[in-house]
Formats: C-alpha cells, structure tokens, sequence
C-alpha cells in the first residue's frame, strides 16, 4: 500500500475555523469556595468540513471546576451556534473551545470532549483539556 498518498489537505483546510473570531461567552460569580464540576453537553453539535463541505455532527461536552467565574449558558449557546456553517477540523473544534473557555471563566480545570459521529466507518473522540486533567 502506497503510504504516501496526496488526499489534497492543505495547511489551509488544517488552519481553517480556528482562528475565527466567535462572540464572547459571559459569565457570572461563583458562589462558592469549594471545588466542584460543572458538566455541560450539547448533544446536536454541528459543523462543516473545511475540506469537502459536508456537514460533521456530533457531541460536545465542557467540564470545568470554577474559580471565579461560571458560563452563563444562553452566551454559551448562542457561542456554540456559531460551529453550525463553520469549516473546521474536529481537533480544533475541541482546542478552539477550550481556549474560549479557559479564557472567558478562567477556571481550575477544564476538559472538552467532542465525540463525533463515525465518518468512513471511523469514530473520532477528541478530549483538549486544562488545568489538572491536562497531560504532563
């Protein structure tokens, strides 16, 4: 088997959606000092190929131990909504998230997963994570 196969992927199609500018996700106090999860899934999660077009579906779940700050989650949606007629890879949907996350509640940890419906007979789990769950 030919392993050096051109499928046509540029550093383009790769680049693609993860840089986009998407509204900013609000938040709110946390009133309370001792640690705990929030768990927060969208279970109709939608996107697009940057490559071929087609749509990609899926499910996204946010995992966090607040400081601060929680997500306010109507900003949250109306944020993720934005996925729906973006080209973006799989990987960075779950990277790009996170780093919005992270960035609008600064939390203690956080975990994305985007578990994506199987595509050519192959499923993708892709799991970008923050804090303690991340990988030393």
């Amino acid at each position: 088997m030919d392993r050096d196969i051109d499928f046509g992927y540029t550093k383009d199609h790769a680049r693609k959606g993860a840089n986009t500018k998407l509204p900013a996700i609000q938040c709110w106090e946390n009133q309370y000092k001792r640690d705990y999860l929030v768990k927060i899934s969208l279970p109709e999660f939608t996107s697009v190929c940057p490559k071929t077009g087609l749509p990609d579906f899926g499910v996204i779940t946010i995992e966090y131990i607040p400081a601060k700050l929680c997500l306010e989650l109507k900003s949250l949606k109306y944020y993720l909504l934005e996925y729906r007629d973006m080209g973006i890879f799989m990987e960075n949907i779950a990277n790009k998230i996170l780093d919005d996350v992270v960035k609008a509640c600064k939390p203690k940890a956080a975990r994305i997963t985007g578990e994506f419906t199987p595509r050519g007979g192959l499923k993708s789990v892709i799991v970008a994570e923050y804090g303690k769950w991340a990988a030393k």
